[in-house]
Formats: structure tokens, C-alpha cells, sequence
């Protein structure tokens, strides 16, 4: 059976953040892959 974009985007974990590890709160199928805080550089 296939599956619908919107439900394989509903399913995809949480993204991690590659520098620390935490939780990102974006888009899952967002290109980004580190947090605002490493990012930032703080």
C-alpha cells in the first residue's frame, strides 16, 4: 500500500540536533540538522 506525503511527514521522529543531541523544534523535513542554541554559537 502507499502512503500518503502527509502521513510519512506526520510519522518521521523528532530531529536531533548533530552538535548536542537535543530535540529540534522545526519542521521534520527541514534541511537544518543543529539546534538554535548551537547555532548561535552560546
Amino acid at each position: 500500500m502507499i502512503q500518503s506525503s502527509v502521513e510519512f511527514f506526520k510519522n518521521l521522529p523528532p530531529k536531533q540536533c548533530t552538535e548536542c543531541g537535543k530535540k529540534i523544534e522545526e519542521q521534520h523535513e527541514c534541511y537544518g540538522n543543529h539546534c538554535d542554541h548551537c547555532l548561535s554559537g552560546e
